[in-house]
């Protein structure tokens, strides 16, 4: 078990401070964030030449390093090591908190293995800010960020979220909006889902509409920007027919052969059981049927 007090325990281990960097608009970020950023010994970044890019606009001459999905088997290590040593890092991605969908959740896992305090230095998110203008549900939500680059594999992750009742929300990239949203229309229907694009830049856009009527949007007009996606989960009517293609496979059979069906697999009586249940009949009518 680890506990970390972040402002109380006496370390002799540096800090390492994951620090939200604006998504678009620069004014996005904290007094805090540009206090962390000036005062930790290094920075590391997803994109210096991006990050390089922020610092200069805010007159910040902390020691800048490269930290990213290609190099991190190399550079995580000695990061780990420069925080041992007591030295205080700044993680940040190329926008918005760091460590959702990149490899900044490999190395706070890794100061955390080595109980070293891991502290967040809240701000801008893409995904949250999509879910609060698309106008579907914000009680409750599930994200999943970017989808496999496999057709089958993002086939098979679609089927398995088929069911959730809460918004779902994803990222993705120009060149794939089209495609993803055809196999969102295919696993799971015509649902209503909201694409934000460009958050917080000059040109932000949100489309709202059901996949068929953004679909045909992206036929016009060419994908452009980041996209998040937010769609609906789930309703009760959606519900109720995946609850009726459910019980379709044994519709056409006799209660008898309903019964035969499960027997293969488990005792006649706990086929008889489970036979009712799908009926919603009671086990005595189940067994005076088979019974006549």
């Amino acid at each position: 078990m680890n506990i970390q007090k972040s402002y109380q325990d006496e370390r002799a281990s540096g800090t390492l401070y994951l620090v939200a960097t604006p998504i678009g608009n620069l004014e996005d970020i904290t007094m805090r964030a540009l206090r962390m950023l000036k005062e930790v010994d290094i920075i590391a970044a997803e994109d210096t030449r991006n990050t390089r890019k922020l610092l200069t606009h805010f007159d910040i001459k902390t020691r800048l390093v490269s930290y990213h999905e290609h190099n991190k088997e190399a550079s995580g290590p000695e990061l780990i090591k420069l925080l041992i040593e007591g030295k205080h890092i700044a993680l940040v991605s190329d926008a918005g908190m760091p460590a959702i969908s990149d490899p900044g959740a490999d190395l706070a896992r890794m100061a955390i293995e080595q109980e070293i305090a891991v502290v967040p230095i809240p701000g801008a998110n893409a995904a949250l800010s999509s879910l609060i203008v698309s106008g579907l549900s914000t009680d409750r939500f599930t994200f999943i960020g970017f989808l496999p680059r496999d057709k089958k594999a993002t086939q098979q992750l679609l089927e398995q979220y088929k069911n959730y009742r809460e918004s779902i929300i994803f990222y993705e990239s120009p060149h794939r909006i089209k495609k993803t949203l055809e196999a969102m229309l295919d696993s799971w229907g015509d649902r209503q889902a909201s694409i934000s694009r460009e958050l917080t830049k000059k040109h932000e856009e949100m489309l709202r509409g059901r996949f068929t009527e953004l679909l045909a949007h992206f036929e016009e007009y060419q994908p452009l920007g980041e996209f998040c996606i937010v769609v609906e989960g789930l309703d009760e009517e959606g519900a109720e027919q995946l609850k009726q293609e459910a019980n379709a496979w044994w519709q056409k059979m006799s209660i008898e052969e309903h019964v035969s069906y499960y027997e293969a697999s488990m005792p006649r009586k706990a086929a008889m059981k489970q036979t009712a249940l799908d009926r919603s009949i009671s086990k005595r009518d189940v067994y005076n049927e088979i019974n006549r």
